[in-house]
């Protein structure tokens, strides 16, 4: 019996379906509360602070021994901004933290923080990307010049020739408006001061526990073994979790320096003014077509608004720098120009979210090949046809080397099971009767399960990608598993015991997998980035047939054959071809407790692994079918099929899990979620009353195909499948829109595509409310 691409029910789940998971605020009760006041303008100079007579609050002249977080890129059109851990004499976003209360519980604290007055000139505020760029704008950072953090250039020699003999130029601008993960639990952390030792324990909402740990200690000047990071069941993540922030810093100091558990559960208000953001982008790009809808080449300028700081360990480079490199996306040509900047303004902080610059670059790219189909009378099915990338290993203009994929497969398959003839029937009879559906479709590359030559490449002081996993079989033959990624959701744990269950010959149920805890497991960097089946399975997998050998060896030694004689299946060490056996766990017992007998194993059963690899591709294509009322500009889904290929499912049930919940989020970014400023940068969306993510009753049933490409780039076969959802659905969706609203030559180019902006775009065509 395989265990792999059967789907077995998450081992995690009953514990949270029951009530019984242990999150950060369930531990929190014993706790001084802490509560951070927070700046109520974007920018301005802090002219004092008033404490209330015998309060416990701090500000950043109490915390001058610490150093400010400042993630470094090491490459010449990087500016380095720090952040301090409290504001020091200016404030540069609304909600940066300015002081902090500690108060008796909740409520104290609460009440403390109303009483801090926090005096601040304020002066002009610098809020959107294109005005900050704009000649004479006003410098959020004195360390950066024309307020651009991050700038990647590059352009290939035909690049003028291809635009030179182009057929059409199609040129087109659009604009992603923020977003927030806004997870369901939003952040916070649990201080404890261990007196005896003087340790913290830091039990936070996280996806990177040992980053955190290696930051906070860089910024507090503390060695890192007196500091020990734990993330217990985490409510979301989405990359929203994976950046140090200040308020985790802070804590540790003020368990440290009040010598005594102190927490700080984050409210939601809190999480919209001062939790990372996203998205904030504004794409120009001009495609050269050949006569036939062939693209000879791009030229692309990629605006991100990166907000006050850069985040850590990533850097503000990672919208911006993903765009400049894998704009080019599924598609086969040679010719790249591209600039894209990563611009400062006075706003909350951007850091990845789920997908980070894909579902944009996506956008980008299929809307450019329907504008271009229309304009040059090609089938908007025919003209991606044309241009697929069909040959592996496939080099794009950035460098990029993609592993063997699907993309023209999944199309077709999906063209075929969409039924493309049926609906073009249905839509033309129904714009007779005044009604207007579209169809949209999306085809793309989610690059995955890449380790350090990625971010090498983007010259991070801090690389990560590598994971380690050790492995060890105990005498009772269970096996613990220890990783240094950081699942908090995905049903990780449960994959990787059936990939160790298949290596060892045992039940999935004798796997346990602990991750999590800088005390508990081997270095890591966490969960993001489509990377933990691929990376952490790997090495995983590395580590499993690594011990699987050991224990042949044992079980050889026992029954006095050879150790390639020996097949580990369903709980027993089997003789091949023989019906002589021996219980998995026999020979455990006998590796620890007859260890003298087997010195080329040593005492017990334990390997190690680490898993370092370059990278690989998964695809996919999306369509959706929806209807657009042009009364009131509302848009409904009613289809929405998904044909993709993830290599090797380990778990097939989980896979569509992820799919399913990306695409919900992909949907939200396309038609609902927006976080929105003032132009003096006050937050206008504090709140889900004005942030809309969808409902069950926004979000259609969704369709999923699996297709299956083994690729010699992951040694599971197995590739990233969290993130796909969330990158092609928006593209979809405003294609389908954009198709739905053809008759009246309308072309949707910015998210989230709201009632008021379709009736806006409608209004500009000549249509009123009525028709």
């Amino acid at each position: 019996m395989t265990w792999i691409g059967r789907r077995l029910r998450r081992f995690e789940d009953p514990a949270l379906l029951l009530g019984r998971g242990s999150f950060v605020a369930d531990r929190s009760s014993t706790a001084a509360a802490v509560k951070f006041v927070r700046s109520p303008v974007a920018a301005g100079t802090i002219l004092g602070i008033d404490i209330p007579d015998g309060a416990s609050v701090f500000t950043a002249r109490d915390l001058a021994g610490t150093k400010p977080i400042r993630p470094i890129l090491e490459r010449p059109d990087y500016r380095a901004v720090g952040q301090p851990l409290l504001a020091v004499d200016r404030v540069v976003h609304t909600g940066q933290a300015v002081a902090v209360v500690v108060g008796r519980d909740q409520a104290d604290a609460e009440d403390l923080a109303e009483q801090v007055y926090v005096d601040i000139d304020p002066s002009a505020a610098v809020v959107d990307v294109d005005a900050a760029l704009a000649e004479g704008a006003r410098q959020v950072h004195a360390e950066a010049p024309g307020n651009v953090l991050v700038e990647g250039r590059m352009k290939t020699p035909g690049l003028d020739q291809a635009f030179a003999e182009a057929a059409a130029v199609v040129a087109i601008t659009l604009r992603s408006g923020r977003q927030s993960a806004a997870p369901m639990e939003p952040r916070g952390g649990l201080a404890e001061f261990d007196p005896a030792s003087g340790r913290v324990t830091l039990t936070a909402s996280v996806q990177m526990p040992h980053m955190l740990r290696t930051g906070i200690a860089d910024v507090l000047g503390m060695r890192e073994t007196d500091l020990r990071v734990v993330a217990p069941d985490v409510g979301g993540g989405f990359g929203q979790k994976m950046s140090l922030f200040p308020e985790y810093a802070v804590l540790v100091w003020l368990a440290r320096h009040l010598r005594r558990d102190v927490a700080w559960i984050e409210d939601r208000r809190e999480n919209f003014l001062a939790a990372s953001h996203s998205r904030d982008q504004v794409f120009g790009v001009k495609g050269a077509f050949a006569a036939d809808g062939r693209l000879l080449g791009i030229d692309a300028d990629l605006r991100s608004n990166v907000g006050a700081f850069s985040c850590y360990p990533v850097t503000c480079g990672v919208e911006p720098l993903m765009a400049f490199a894998e704009l080019p996306g599924p598609y086969d040509f040679a010719e790249y120009g591209v600039r894209s900047r990563g611009v400062t303004t006075n706003t909350c902080m951007m850091a990845p979210y789920r997908g980070v610059s894909r579902p944009m670059l996506t956008l980008t790219m299929e809307r450019l090949m329907d504008v271009a189909a229309r304009r040059l009378g090609i089938d908007p099915w025919d003209i991606r046809r044309r241009n697929l990338i069909k040959h592996f290993p496939h080099k794009s203009p950035t460098g990029l080397v993609y592993d063997p994929a699907t993309y023209l497969e999944a199309m077709e398959a999906a063209e075929q099971r969409i039924g493309l003839g049926e609906f073009r029937a249905r839509q033309k009879r129904l714009r007779d009767e005044g009604r207007y559906i579209g169809l949209g479709v999306s085809v793309f590359s989610e690059r995955s399960g890449y380790g350090t030559p990625a971010f090498a490449a983007r010259k991070m002081q801090i690389v990560p990608g590598y994971e380690n996993v050790d492995c060890t079989m105990d005498p009772s033959g269970y096996v613990d598993v220890r990783i240094g990624a950081s699942p908090h959701g995905q049903g990780l744990k449960t994959a990787l015991a059936q990939l160790v269950a298949d290596e060892l010959g045992i039940s999935p149920e004798h796997v346990r997998v602990i991750s999590g805890d800088t005390d508990a497991t081997p270095y890591g960097w966490g969960t993001f980035a489509s990377r933990s089946m691929v990376i952490a399975g790997g090495a995983t997998k590395l580590a499993a047939t690594k011990l699987a050998d050991k224990i042949r060896l044992v079980a050889a030694t026992l029954l006095e054959v050879e150790p390639e004689a020996i097949e580990l299946a369903d709980g027993l060490a089997r003789v091949r071809q023989t019906n002589r056996s021996l219980a998995i766990a026999d020979a455990a017992r006998a590796a620890y407790h007859q260890s003298y007998k087997f010195p080329a194993v040593g005492a017990g059963l334990r390997d190690t692994a680490l898993y370092d690899p370059g990278g690989t591709f998964s695809n996919a294509c999306h369509v959706a079918e929806v209807e657009v009322d042009i009364g009131t500009g509302g848009v409904s889904i009613s289809r929405f099929l998904v044909v993709e290929d993830a290599g090797v499912l380990i778990n097939p049930m989980i896979v569509d899990g992820q799919i399913a919940g990306g695409v919900a989020q992909g949907i939200a970014n396309a038609l609902y979620e927006e976080v929105v400023y003032d132009d003096a940068g006050n937050l206008l969306t504090a709140s889900f009353a004005d942030y809309l993510p969808p409902t069950a009753a926004e979000i259609p049933e969704i369709d999923i195909v699996h297709m299956e490409t083994i690729s010699p780039a992951t040694v599971t076969g197995a590739k990233g499948v969290g993130e796909g959802g969330a990158i092609g659905a928006p593209a979809a969706v405003l294609n389908a829109i954009s198709d739905a609203l053809s008759p009246f030559g309308i072309e949707a180019l910015e998210m989230p595509a709201t009632p008021d902006r379709i009736r806006d775009l409608l209004r500009k065509a000549g249509i009123s409310p009525h028709g």
